[in-house]
């Protein structure tokens, strides 16, 4: 009977191929029924010659000319121009170390906690390293490398894997025993219930953003209440997707207040220009700007969004980076319950990272979002669009479980995860304080208070000759400014452009997570003639002992309450006034 089939099968074949070679003259390519085969059809084409000899000088199939546009709009300044440049002159360095005046380059445009010295937090590793090699977890040896909790809690988790592997795919939402774990979290930090069918885990929060983006807009007619100055995700986002950016400005003078009359106002000026606003972002605590929101403040923006129809979107990744004691963090999933608003009243989507916080996992990519207030049908698109990338990576959502669900008191790790999560923290808030603290005594210089995240904006004012430097070289001045920092010191910062900030200032995005508390200090300092300063201090000189005496000439004396003194100049002498 199978050598029937066979036979049968080769037959048909054969027929098959003697058929196509006779019809196939009969067929042109306007009726071909698979256009994509009809070019084909050139095989013995006069002109084929031809164009094989001009196809050396065919256009590139892609040029920018030819590639999305929306991807040439959409701009992400903390990886942008100048970390290129960055990346460039490290590539020197490494070829060459002789090749500029700096040893290496500091990256200060991104919160990036480990690469800069901060250790993880060992019980998070410990049940890591069990849940990738679960062969460890039958060796006797590893009961005494490991602590009992984090055995247990290895267990536990691999129970909730398919196959017990890591390196298996998930649910598309992620595994549905983590995001019991992660509701649990919610619901003890909110005191209202959290459901794990809301949870879609996610490779870090962007994606998470992302999507969100690419569920509400429809096409440029579309806004996106976005905070500026703002963290360039959400620009980013809205660019790529087709939406338009409307911005609303956080008051500096206010210490970066969140006024509900401007969100109005911005309101009705985008319904003016034809533009349906479709969701609000609040980043609390606030990146770049470091405010924490009150909770009435909160409770406005929330009963603005119920009355207006609008998805409240909370970027929420910094809400352990708490850093003075009159503020706490309150979610909005929080403040709308106890404003008595449920599911039904308002459109809600939360935001978590194991990316900051005390833990500061950025390559580790887990996170979360919490989808609350959206009907079944909405529901199901958004897991449809989550399915269509599989899954998060296991090691994320393994850690965004951990990160809501910590050692508890009586377990054996939770003294030492105590004493590394208090230790991150307490070290973040002095740093914080120290950089506030030094900004303002500065002349010209002006920074708010550091609340929270991980972030300082101070505000500084450019010389009028630097400003024109820049517009001859066709840059913004920030832009400008930052370039020329970095060529001349190995410096990497992000120009206050970046995230929407008026350009005539330059804030710069400070980064206070250092290598030790006395690592890096940048200071600009203008004179009452406008006159630009720059110092860059060498690492093992305490920030906190330093003392500033300025002249009212170019150099400025540097002393230290540990006995160093310093005589540094201006590294820009031709972008400096008078």
């Amino acid at each position: 009977m199978r050598r029937f089939v066979i036979g049968r099968a080769r037959n048909l074949i054969e027929s098959s191929r003697q058929n196509c070679r006779f019809q196939r003259p009969l067929l042109s390519s306007s009726q071909s029924p698979y256009r994509f085969l009809s070019s084909t059809a050139v095989v013995d084409s006069p002109s084929s010659s031809s164009s094989s000899s001009s196809s050396s000088t065919m256009a590139p199939p892609v040029t920018l000319d030819t590639i999305n546009p929306k991807v040439l709009e959409c701009e992400y300044a903390v990886r942008g121009e100048i970390v290129t440049l960055a990346q460039k002159l490290q590539e020197e360095i490494r070829a060459k170390p002789e090749a500029h005046s700096f040893e290496e380059i500091l990256y200060c445009n991104i919160g990036n906690p480990q690469s800069l010295g901060q250790q993880p937090i060992t019980f998070f590793r410990e049940v890591l390293a069990l849940c990738d090699h679960p062969s460890l977890l039958d060796k006797s040896e590893t009961q005494g490398l490991f602590s009992a909790d984090s055995i247990e809690r290895a267990w536990q988790i691999l129970d909730q894997i398919p196959g017990r592997a890591t390196g298996a795919y998930s649910h598309s939402q992620g595994i549905k025993g983590l995001r019991d774990t992660i509701a649990a979290g919610i619901e003890a930090r909110d005191g209202f219930p959290a459901n794990s069918d809301d949870i879609f885990l996610t490779d870090g929060a962007s994606p998470a953003v992302h999507m969100m983006m690419q569920l509400l807009i429809r096409s440029e007619k579309d806004g996106i209440l976005c905070p500026i100055p703002q963290y360039p995700l959400y620009s980013a986002s809205i660019a790529l997707h087709g939406g338009t950016l409307v911005p609303y400005y956080l008051e500096e003078a206010t210490g970066w207040g969140l006024e509900v009359s401007e969100l109005k106002k911005q309101l009705e000026t985008a319904k003016s220009k034809g533009i349906t606003l479709r969701a609000l972002v609040v980043i609390n605590p606030g990146n770049p700007t470091g405010q924490v929101l009150s909770e009435e403040n909160q409770k406005a923006i929330v009963e603005f969004c119920k009355q207006e129809g609008l998805v409240l979107l909370a970027d929420e990744v910094y809400q352990e980076n708490i850093y003075v004691p009159e503020k706490k963090f309150h979610s909005f999933k929080k403040v709308s319950r106890s404003m008595g608003y449920g599911e039904k009243d308002i459109s809600l989507v939360s935001f978590q990272s194991v990316s900051k916080g005390y833990y500061g996992e950025c390559g580790k990519r887990g996170g979360y979002m919490e989808v609350t207030g959206f009907g079944a049908d909405v529901r199901e698109q958004i897991y449809k669009v989550a399915s269509v990338n599989l899954c998060s990576n296991i090691s994320g959502q393994i850690l965004a479980s951990l990160v809501m669900s910590p050692p508890k008191v009586g377990d054996e790790s939770y003294e030492s995860y105590s004493a590394e999560r208090d230790g991150i923290l307490s070290s973040l808030a002095r740093r914080a304080k120290t950089l506030e603290d030094a900004f303002n005594k500065l002349e010209g210089v002006t920074c708010n208070k550091a609340e929270g995240a991980m972030y300082l904006f101070p505000q500084i004012r450019l010389p009028e000759k630097a400003i024109k430097a820049a517009g001859a070289a066709k840059k913004a001045p920030d832009a400008f400014y930052c370039q020329r920092l970095l060529t001349s010191t190995g410096i990497v910062f992000v120009p206050g452009s970046g995230f929407g900030q008026v350009s005539y200032f330059l804030p710069l995005f400070w980064l206070n997570l250092v290598r030790n508390p006395g690592a890096l200090l940048i200071a600009v300092v203008p004179h009452s003639e406008v006159t630009i300063k720059l110092f860059y201090l060498s690492k093992g000189i305490w920030f906190w002992e330093m003392k500033i005496c300025l002249d009212s000439y170019l150099n400025t004396s540097v002393r230290w309450g540990c006995g160093f003194l310093c005589q540094l100049t201006c590294l820009f002498p031709d972008l400096c006034n008078g």
